[in-house]
């Protein structure tokens, strides 16, 4: 006798017609069409932005003096730039950098809320109060301006090293309190109590109980803070204070295409679509994680969106 019958035979359930909920979320998100085509777009636009331009006849930095401000052509496919410098490739090389830091930054702001948050809620106490202070500080800190201050000293890759730890280091306090609430209801669970009782490391108890109980609220930060990540960056680069020449990015690009929106429209235009593009399809894919991971989300917005109509 096989072993699912096995167990069929001593529980009287079928086993084999259980799912994990790994399984499950996979499901309800392929099901998910939108995101599921955002996610695909995502991809295919990270990895275009680094596999495209060694095929491009023109790199980011090349000029073409004959072609000044030219409109979308065979030659170049996006058009130039009043410099002569091909279009595509340097939206090609912005997203480079603007994808790049808007997932490091989501990467690194949720683990520092993970770790924040999980050993303010489990351990309490003084260390509690003393972490909830730095949060509390680190929000009313003015971060736009500390940041404008301090990029435009740097240069090259240790700009976008800068760039990525400071934007980083602002953006886990809220993520941080959610954890926190989290995990001071998880540490009254009877596993967790268990495992205390069974000395327990509490280092191990926060690694192997608590975050993967939280993990789920963790990806949809993490997937939502990418597009919040790639628009603060824009935002910087835009008003110079962000990625500096002669490196460029979405929001340099979108700044040197303002002033010539209406008679080149598109040296402004393209980039402005790659970037609402990523941004929305990131908040797409944050959106159907959320409802993936949570299926009472979804039934609540229904419930608003009734009470609305």
């Amino acid at each position: 006798m096989t072993e699912p019958a096995t167990a069929k035979a001593k529980s009287g359930v079928d086993v084999t017609g259980f799912v994990s909920r790994r399984t499950l979320v996979l499901r309800r998100f392929a099901r998910n069409r939108p995101a599921m085509a955002s996610l695909v777009i995502l991809v295919l636009l990270f990895v275009g932005c680094y596999a495209l331009p060694p095929l491009l006849p023109w790199s980011y930095t090349d000029l073409d003096f004959y072609a000044l401000q030219d409109p979308p052509s065979t030659e170049h496919w996006f058009g130039t730039n009043a410099l002569g410098q091909d279009l595509l490739a340097q939206i090609l090389r912005g997203m480079q950098k603007s994808m790049l830091i808007g997932l490091c930054v989501a990467v690194i702001s949720t683990g520092i809320a993970a770790t924040i948050g999980a050993i303010a809620g489990y351990f309490g106490g003084w260390r509690d109060r003393a972490l909830m202070w730095v949060v509390d500080l680190l929000l009313v800190v003015p971060s736009f301006i500390l940041i404008a201050i301090i990029t435009p000293r740097t240069k090259n890759s240790a700009n976008v090293a800068l760039l990525i730890v400071l934007l980083a280091g602002f953006s886990w306090m809220v993520s941080s309190r959610m954890v926190r609430g989290l995990t001071m209801s998880l540490r009254e669970r009877e596993f967790v109590q268990a495992a205390r009782y069974m000395g327990v490391p509490s280092r191990r108890i926060i690694t192997r109980h608590i975050v993967p109980n939280v993990a789920s609220i963790l990806i949809i930060d993490a997937a939502l803070n990418v597009g919040v990540a790639i628009l603060a960056e824009t935002g910087l680069s835009f008003l110079g204070f962000g990625v500096q020449p002669p490196d460029v990015s979405l929001g340099t690009l979108i700044a040197d295409g303002t002033n010539s929106a209406t008679t080149f429209p598109w040296v402004f235009l393209f980039p402005a679509g790659v970037l609402v593009l990523i941004v929305v399809c990131a908040n797409l894919t944050g959106d159907g994680l959320r409802d993936a991971l949570d299926p009472g989300s979804t039934n609540l917005r229904r419930v608003r969106r009734k009470k609305r109509a």
